[in-house]
C-alpha cells in the first residue's frame, strides 16, 4: 500500500496563525500600552514595578504600623455588564468594581492598598478595555490605591460577540488593633444607615428579567418616575464609603460596619453579628429611591422579596454605641460628598437587642 500524500491533506492546504483562530495579540498589545498609562497614573511612590511585569511589586512600609495586618477581597461586576453591553458604555462598570472591593475591606476598617483587575473577552477591542481601565483608575486614585498588575484574556467563542467579564482584587492594611470585625457589638447599640445611590451592583437578574422582559424598556427610554433614561439609572455607579468613613474613624468609634450588597440587609448585617445579638431594623425609617419602586411595581414582587435582594436604599450600615448616634448622625448631616450639592444622607434605622444573631425586619407591610 503506498504511504498517504500529504501535501493534498486537507490539513495542510491552508495555513493557519493565532489571529485565524480568533486571537489578535497586537490587538492585546495595543490594550497593554493604554493600560499602561492609565494604571501609572494610579502609582504610589510604594509601586515598584509597572504594568507588564509578571507579578505586581509593592514595597509595604511596616514602619508605619505597630502589627499591620493585610486584608484583601475579590468580587466582580455581575450581570450589571448587561446593561454596560447595551448601552455601549463601560467607564462607570471600572468605577463599580472598585468601589465594591474597596467597600469590602473598608468595613474592616482597613484603607487599600493595591488593586488587580481581570478582564476576559471572546474578541479583544482596544477602545473598550480603555474605557474599563480608565473608571477603574479614575476610583482608585479617588481612594489612592495603586492598580498594580491584571490580566486582559481574549477567548474565542468563551464569550457572546461584544461582551466581556470584569473582575478586581484589592489588598489593604489596617492596625491589628484597629480591627472592625462586630465584636464589640452589645446590646443597646444604635444601628446608622448609610443611602445607596440605587442598586450599586447587585439584583440585576431581577431587576434586568422585570425591566427588559416584563415592562419592555429599552435603555434609552426616560421614565419620569426616575428623572433619568432606564440605561442612566441602571448604570449609576456604585457608591464608595471609604473617604466617608475614614474621616468618621478618626472622631468616633464605629463597632461594626456591613456593606449591604447581595442578599440585602438580612444577608450582610448578620456576617458582624455576635451570637448573642439581634438586630433590630425598622425599615419605615428612610424612603428607598424611586428605582426600587420602579422595579417592585413592574414586576409585582413583594416586600420581603425585594429587601432579600436589593439593597433598597441602603448602601452600608454603621454600629455604633447609643452615646454616639446623635454624635455622628449630626456630624453626617454637614458633609457633602466630594463632586455633589446634597449632604450625605445617614438614618437611624435600628437597634441591637439580645439575641441570636439574626436581623429582624420591623414594620415590613
Amino acid at each position: 500500500m503506498p504511504p498517504p500524500d500529504l501535501g493534498k491533506s486537507p490539513m495542510v492546504k491552508k495555513k493557519i496563525d493565532y489571529k485565524s483562530s480568533g486571537v489578535d495579540i497586537s490587538a492585546a498589545d495595543r490594550a497593554k500600552q493604554k493600560i499602561k498609562a492609565l494604571a501609572k497614573s494610579t502609582f504610589s511612590p510604594q509601586v515598584l514595578k509597572g504594568i507588564g511585569s509578571f507579578g505586581g511589586f509593592f514595597s509595604f512600609k511596616r514602619n508605619e504600623y505597630k502589627d499591620p495586618v493585610l486584608v484583601s477581597s475579590v468580587d466582580s461586576v455581575g450581570t450589571k455588564l448587561k446593561v454596560a453591553f447595551m448601552m455601549g458604555k463601560h467607564n462607570t462598570v471600572g468605577e463599580d468594581i472598585v468601589n465594591h472591593c474597596v467597600n469590602d475591606i473598608l468595613v474592616h476598617g482597613a484603607k487599600p492598598l493595591f488593586f488587580l483587575d481581570y478582564i476576559g473577552t471572546g474578541k479583544l477591542y482596544p477602545e473598550v478595555i480603555e474605557q474599563i481601565v480608565s473608571g477603574l483608575s479614575e476610583a482608585l486614585r479617588k481612594v489612592g490605591c495603586s492598580l498594580v498588575g491584571g490580566e486582559t484574556a481574549e477567548l474565542p467563542e468563551f464569550y457572546k460577540k461584544g461582551e466581556y467579564d470584569l473582575a478586581g482584587f484589592v489588598v489593604g492594611v489596617v492596625e491589628r488593633e484597629k480591627i472592625i470585625d462586630g465584636a464589640k457589638i452589645t446590646p443597646g447599640d444604635q444601628i446608622i444607615g448609610l443611602k445607596s445611590s440605587g442598586l450599586h451592583t447587585n439584583g440585576y437578574a431581577l431587576a434586568r428579567k422585570v425591566i427588559f422582559q416584563i415592562g419592555r424598556f429599552k435603555v434609552d427610554d426616560y421614565v419620569q418616575e426616575l428623572k433619568a433614561t432606564v440605561g442612566k439609572e441602571l448604570l449609576k455607579t456604585h457608591k464608595c464609603y471609604a473617604p466617608l468613613i475614614f474621616k468618621l474613624l478618626e472622631r468616633f468609634p464605629i463597632k461594626g460596619m456591613a456593606h449591604i450588597t447581595g442578599g440585602g440587609i438580612e444577608g450582610n448585617l448578620n456576617r458582624i453579628l455576635p451570637k448573642n445579638c439581634d438586630a433590630k431594623i425598622f425599615v419605615d425609617s428612610w424612603k428607598p429611591p424611586p428605582v426600587f419602586n420602579f422595579i417592585q411595581n413592574i414586576g409585582n414582587i413583594e416586600n420581603q422579596e425585594m429587601y432579600k435582594v436589593f439593597n433598597m436604599g441602603i448602601g452600608m450600615i454603621l454600629v455604633v454605641s447609643k452615646n454616639e448616634v446623635t454624635k455622628i448622625l449630626s456630624h453626617l448631616s454637614n458633609i457633602k460628598p466630594q463632586g455633589t450639592k446634597f449632604v450625605e444622607s445617614a438614618f437611624h434605622i435600628g437597634e441591637i437587642s439580645p439575641g441570636k444573631g439574626k436581623v429582624k425586619l420591623l414594620n415590613l407591610k
